[in-house]
């Protein structure tokens, strides 16, 4: 029978070889760049952490709570408020984004030209005049194509978005539970 307890020589090289080639950005510009994905839009900053999102959170809590409020209720209502605030701050994000991008009347597709361009460069593709290549590579998106486009290319950034929304979600449903359950 084989100790799986032992590592092999072979497999200890591979481990420290894999480490090596995954340790993050080398450059100092890459590690800032990494050291900022987490703050982007803000949302992985906790509420409390912003003074004015702070007071909203107490303001809110407050008339959750209701003037007769026992010693427990204000804690609770507190964590409902706290995610509802950042329910709102995450759609207000998300609005942020794509009505700048909407707004930007030189908003490119990008990703759309570059395919283009890639597949015009491969073999047996027929010839494109050059007036109608420039006219397309000049253009700029418009109506529903150019919405179309930027939710293709803000993609990631959405499902973030979504992922941060889903949690608050979550969080103010077990707060308001617990809420619910404490006897006022």
């Amino acid at each position: 029978m084989r100790n799986r307890g032992l590592t092999s020589d072979h497999k200890i090289k591979a481990n420290r070889a894999n480490a090596q080639a995954s340790t993050g950005p080398k450059t100092a510009d890459g590690r800032a760049r990494a050291a900022r994905n987490a703050l982007r839009h803000a949302l992985s900053l906790p509420v409390c952490s912003n003074p004015v999102l702070s007071e909203e959170v107490e303001t809110l809590a407050r008339e959750i709570a209701g003037p007769d409020a026992n010693a427990e209720t204000p804690d609770l209502a507190r964590q409902i408020a706290e995610a509802q605030i950042d329910l709102r701050r995450v759609r207000c994000a998300r609005q942020k984004l794509l009505s700048d991008a909407l707004d930007d009347p030189q908003y490119d597709s990008w990703q759309e030209k570059t395919a283009v361009l890639k597949s015009l460069l491969r073999k047996n593709v027929p010839d494109l005049p050059v007036e109608n290549l420039v006219a397309f590579l000049n253009s700029t998106p418009q109506g529903p194509h150019k919405l179309a486009t930027i939710l293709s290319q803000q993609a990631k950034q959405l499902l973030a978005m979504d992922r941060y929304e889903r949690r608050a979600l979550s969080r103010r449903k077990s707060a308001i539970r617990a809420f619910d359950e404490t006897p006022r």
